[in-house]
Order: structure tokens, then C-alpha cells, then sequence
């Protein structure tokens, strides 16, 4: 009996131990190479086009890019330019989640960076061009803190970063926001709550949008 219990002690420690273990590191060069025919819009760290025309993606959570890719595939947002690779013979779920991952986990600074008398000219052209600062969005800053707070917090994070199903919106392009804020007032993409003329969205003024946008530029340096 006293044995038994031991073997069941030792058996519940490694366990225990094995369930700390960090996860199975991610696959970068295979990651990569599913990123690849995505860089000539996004860019080859995921920060999206000069202008928003093309939104940043890396950093954002793995689970939201996972919603959209499958959303893409299925049709249930409608981008035509996305679709074909989207599809599964294109990107099978296995390699969706990897390039997910690996997208959650690129940072973009949002200050020049400090160089060293050694950094060659490739280093410190490869650390510049992943520097991220979204230009400030005018707007009353203080009023779109309170309404941030109040109407967008809970979902998004204090900070902007987002979490699980809900995208990062600090250090993303305004122009690429407001076009998505008029898709979801239009019923164009769903929002976070079903139907038309619902939602937290439809209760702000058109003012209060904008200076919440305002606010989002102006913590670009606390969200990182």
C-alpha cells in the first residue's frame, strides 16, 4: 500500500513537471514560409501598408487571426483577395495556427532604436524597418480615454493589445479603423453583437469615435 502510494506521488510530480514545460518552440522557417505570399501585402514583419491600406497584423492575438483566416476561407467576410489563400488545400488548419503564432509573436518597437559602433548597415536597416509609429489622429485625447474606457476596455484591453478573439487596436493605421468602424456601422462585418443598428458602436457619436482614435495614438509607447 505504502509503495503504491509513493508511485502514485512521484507519478502526480512528473506530471505536474511535464505540464510546466514551455510549448514545443514554433516552427519558424516552416512559419515563414506560409507568411511568405502574405509579406507582398503585410509587408515582411506583418506591419501592414504605409497608408492602412493594407492593416498590421503582427502582434495581434493568435486567436483572432485564427477567427479571420477561417472567416476569410469561409466567406463569412467577404475579401476576394484573401479567399484563395485561404482556402484548405491553400492553408489546412495546421499551418493556419502556425502562421497565427507566429504573426502573435513579432514585436514592433514604436522608438529608433540605439545602434552599436559594431551593427553592420544590414542590421540596422533590418531594426529600422520594423520600427512601427502610427502618425497622431487628431481628436480630443482626453475625452477618447474616458470613452475608450468606458465602451471599449473590457474587450480590448486597457492598453489597446487586445486578447483572444478580440484584435489589438493600438498601433494599428487609423485610416485601416475608420474603415472598419464604417464597415460594422454599415452591417458590412459583424461586430460583437448580432444585427443591424446594435452594439456599442452605434451608441458613440461620430466626435467621440474620432477622439478615441486620437487616444489610441497617443499610447502607442505604453501598448508595446
Amino acid at each position: 500500500m505504502r509503495k503504491n502510494r509513493y508511485v502514485q506521488i512521484l507519478f502526480g510530480l512528473l506530471c505536474g513537471a511535464w505540464a510546466s514545460l514551455p510549448a514545443r518552440a514554433l516552427d519558424l522557417e516552416k512559419a515563414k514560409d506560409i507568411y511568405g505570399p502574405c509579406a507582398a501585402c503585410h509587408g515582411e514583419f506583418g506591419a501592414g501598408g504605409k497608408r492602412g491600406e493594407y492593416p498590421r497584423i503582427a502582434g495581434q492575438p493568435a486567436k483572432y487571426l485564427e477567427q479571420q483566416l477561417k472567416a476569410f476561407r469561409n466567406q463569412q467576410r467577404l475579401n476576394f483577395p484573401m479567399y484563395p489563400y485561404t482556402k484548405e488545400r491553400e492553408l489546412p488548419d495546421e499551418d493556419l495556427k502556425l502562421v497565427a503564432a507566429y504573426l502573435e509573436q513579432i514585436a514592433l518597437p514604436t522608438r529608433w532604436p540605439d545602434f552599436k559602433d559594431s551593427d553592420d548597415a544590414l542590421t540596422r536597416l533590418t531594426a529600422m524597418e520594423k520600427v512601427m509609429i502610427v502618425p497622431r489622429a487628431e481628436g480630443d485625447i482626453e475625452n477618447g480615454k474616458a470613452v475608450y474606457r468606458k465602451n471599449c476596455a473590457s474587450c480590448h484591453g486597457k492598453a489597446g493589445q487586445g486578447r483572444a478573439m478580440f484584435p489589438m487596436l493600438v498601433g494599428q493605421y487609423t485610416s485601416y479603423l475608420k474603415k472598419q468602424i464604417d464597415a460594422y456601422l454599415k452591417a458590412e462585418r459583424p461586430h460583437d453583437e448580432e444585427g443591424s443598428g446594435e452594439g456599442v458602436l452605434y451608441a458613440l457619436k461620430a466626435g467621440d469615435i474620432q477622439d478615441t482614435l486620437a487616444y489610441l495614438t497617443s499610447i502607442q509607447e505604453v501598448g508595446q
